[in-house]
């Protein structure tokens, strides 16, 4: 789970039948627009370097019964009922140049990564009016775009969710507080050093499965216009007990990221669903 900005472009190709889920109130079945976001944060866990970056980026949200491209990624609904919801998902995040970064000088870039794979959301409750806490489990397979496609490995991030809509002036608030494991091959990708390219400041070394990160995020967005939305994020990484603390590539035990967006709807269907 690399911790470059993560890449949002929401594109999914696909249609069903909207009259089954239009409703007369409810929100758009599909959106068009534009997002615009600047923002810092590691070049990966546990670096002492930053990435930062500003990106515009198109933006298709569609809320189909079982396709979807949403703030929460791209997947399939596989199933849903009033508590669980299981679908299955991608997501990705955009590489880091390792020259950028000086515990890696020499070594390979991090090329852009894309996640796929199983999540299960299960709905613990509604603590207020207008709030909801769920548990979200995903695993997902982790694919490396750099020259080519490799297969990095699995991750696994169980994680607490809390949210909540008009938090105060018409604000929307989520928060998230997860565990992020990876398998041995995600683990090396990130702290690996080969022989190849050990130094006397970097010997060489070899990751094991467990731990990356505890994780805290915040996210919050108001609509400003019927088509213009603020967005903003920020990030606390706790590093402390990963399962690869004596890698020469782990030079910090937290880590945090900040960010804000403006989101710009083109075009919206008349069709309106419930979810």
């Amino acid at each position: 789970m690399k911790t470059a900005i993560a890449l949002t472009v929401t594109l999914l190709f696909g249609t069903l039948p909207a009259q089954a889920q239009a409703q007369e109130a409810g929100l758009p079945l599909w959106e068009a627009g534009v997002f615009a976001s600047a923002g810092t944060t590691p070049a990966y866990p546990g670096s002492s370097d930053r990435a930062s970056r500003a990106l515009v980026l198109p933006v298709f949200v569609y809320r189909g019964e079982i396709f979807r491209a949403d703030n929460s990624g791209i997947g399939a609904r596989v199933l849903r009922t009033d508590t669980v919801e299981l679908d299955v998902g991608f997501s990705g995040a955009l590489p880091a140049s390792s020259e950028a970064i000086d515990a890696r000088r020499g070594m390979p870039d991090l090329g852009t990564l894309v996640e796929f794979g199983p999540r299960l959301k299960w709905t613990l409750g509604h603590p207020t009016p207008g709030s909801r806490l769920r548990l979200e489990l995903p695993l997902r397979t982790v694919l490396e775009f750099n020259g080519g496609v490799r297969d990095q490995g699995v991750a696994f991030e169980p994680g607490l969710v809390h949210e909540s809509r008009d938090v105060g002036g018409g604000w929307s608030l989520s928060t998230r507080a997860s565990l992020i494991f990876g398998d041995r091959k995600l683990n090396g990708y990130f702290y690996d050093v080969e022989k190849k390219y050990a130094t006397a400041q970097r010997p060489a070394f070899e990751a094991q499965a467990g731990l990356i990160a505890t994780r805290l995020a915040f996210a919050t967005s108001k609509k400003l216009t019927q088509d213009l939305r603020v967005i903003g994020f920020a990030r606390l990484e706790s590093y402390a007990g990963a399962a690869n603390q004596h890698s020469p590539l782990f030079l910090q035990t937290t880590g945090s990221a900040i960010g804000i967006g403006l989101s710009w709807t083109l075009g919206r269907s008349e069709s309106r669903v419930s979810d």
